[in-house]
């Protein structure tokens, strides 16, 4: 039996302005109309003997996940919740440990939510002759077959002095200059390093107990206390925390005598990069790709994309260009690794456009800024059918919702009344409310606020569906 653990965890920071703290690459759709995490999912579908997935990811991201796992009607086995980051081996030693609940001990099948895979029959392929040398006790890791020097990639060597269809690791290598990366592509014998594994459960424990013992206990200690909070299983936030962070690679597969490497070509990218995705997608006659409202003279091999306004060039090349509702990029292509500098400074500078995106999605829907000013702050609310906001009250502001689609069932101290489209009301300072969607259509609305803060931290939760803290956090 394969059981696919999919890790969500990323930030995706170089892919900013799309991908956000609070709103990664894995949950957006940047290969298709199907977001990263839902392509993982779905790309599961023919491998024999596999189970439903079981899916690791940050707690910020929970209703995200789960929305997106549902919209396929696909079953999890779990979703676990990180409470903090500590990289990809704890989080697999904890799928390893859920893993050990089971009546078997399944092999596990490692995958990163945000990778493409274009060719799938090749990736079934390999994961079908992993899930064999898994079986037998080996740790497998996937090298994907290089097709240019790549300097964005660590690397595997293998020792192909024995086998055809897969090889012992002789090492891994870290991401290589250019001519180093031409070296190692006229050898043959290396592979990109993909992140992708397969071992069973035990396997894992085992030889992570052997080089990393202080994680496995943390990570006991962290599953030991494990609870349900609706559909996830939240871990002890103290015990998790205390864990040592480290990559699988260095954790094991780097240590481990009993590693092995299957070589995959499948069309395979982990969409690092806006050069990246000017790779994989379809180019006009003059090495263009462009999305939405795009004008283009003279300009050649560059990547536009525009989410809302119009985007002219003229007499450019090789430019990255992306613009959103409240940021614009433009980068040379050969420079698109940095971004992330940026990113880092906006959170020094503590500023909302390194987590959050103009629209921002909760449980029970989504909220879009349209205007702010001194004591007054204009937002789009829309609530998806049959949910509802939590009981709540606010401290320093009040509010004004007009209804411009739907029907909204409105709470407001004791009083309780339904208003259609054009209709209004008011939410006094202080006053506790609830706004619900009792029809069969997303509810729109437009929501003035008024007072003397606006901070999304100044929410006292009195009742909520979603399980969310009583008292709201600033930027959550």
């Amino acid at each position: 039996m394969i059981l696919p653990v999919i890790l969500s965890g990323g930030a995706g920071t170089r892919l900013w302005p799309f991908s956000r703290e609070l709103y990664p690459k894995q949950l957006l759709p940047l290969g298709s109309d199907k977001t990263m995490l839902q392509e993982t999912v779905n790309r599961l579908d023919g491998i024999e003997d596999v189970e439903g997935p079981l899916i690791v990811c940050n707690d910020a991201h929970r209703f995200m996940v789960a929305e997106q796992v549902r919209q396929l009607a696909k079953e999890p086995q779990a979703i676990i919740l990180e409470p903090c980051g500590r990289n990809t081996a704890p989080a697999v030693a904890i799928a390893a440990l859920h893993a050990q609940k089971m009546e078997t001990d399944p092999v596990l099948l490692i995958l990163p939510a945000d990778h493409l895979i274009q060719d799938v029959s090749s990736f079934h392929q390999a994961v079908q002759l992993g899930a064999a040398q898994a079986e037998q006790g080996s740790l497998v890791t996937f090298g994907v077959v290089p097709t240019q020097p790549e300097t964005g990639y660590g690397y595997i060597r293998a020792d192909q002095t024995s086998g055809e269809t897969f090889f012992p690791v002789a090492e891994f290598v870290e991401k290589p200059d250019l001519d180093t990366a031409k070296g190692y592509l006229d050898r043959g014998d290396y592979y990109w390093n993909s992140g992708m594994f397969m071992f069973r459960a035990s396997r894992y424990l085992e030889e992570l107990k052997r080089y990393q013992p202080k994680m496995v206990v943390a990570c006991q200690e962290a599953f030991a206390s494990i609870v349900g909070d609706l559909d996830f299983q939240r871990l002890d936030e103290a015990a998790f925390a205390a864990c040592p962070a480290d990559s699988i690679d260095y954790a094991v597969m780097e240590k481990t005598d009993q590693a092995v490497v299957i070589p995959l070509a499948a069309d395979w990218n982990d969409i690092g990069s806006w050069s990246a995705l000017w790779d994989v997608q379809p180019h006009d006659a003059d090495g263009n790709v462009l999305t939405g409202d795009v004008l283009t003279e003279a300009t050649t091999n560059c990547y536009l994309h525009s989410s809302h306004r119009l985007i002219a060039t003229v007499g450019v090349e090789d430019l990255v260009v992306v613009e959103t509702a409240d940021a614009v990029l433009v980068a040379h292509r050969d420079k698109v690794q940095d971004v992330k500098a940026i990113v880092e400074k906006l959170k020094q500078q503590q500023r909302n456009e390194a987590l959050l995106h103009r629209r921002v999605n909760r449980p029970w829907g989504s909220y879009e800024g349209v205007d702010v000013g001194e004591r007054f702050q204009v937002k789009r609310i829309t609530v998806k059918a049959g949910a509802s906001l939590s009981l709540q009250k606010h401290h320093h502001r009040a509010e004004h919702w007009i209804v411009v689609k739907g029907t909204a069932k409105v709470t407001c101290g004791e009083n309780i009344k339904v208003l259609a489209e054009n209709q209004s009301t008011y939410i006094p300072l202080g006053e506790v409310h609830r706004l619900e969607n009792p029809g069969r259509i997303p509810l729109e609305i437009i929501e003035v606020q008024s007072g003397s803060y606006l901070g999304e931290d100044d929410i006292v939760r009195l009742d909520d569906d979603y399980g969310r803290e009583p008292q709201a956090k600033a930027r959550s």
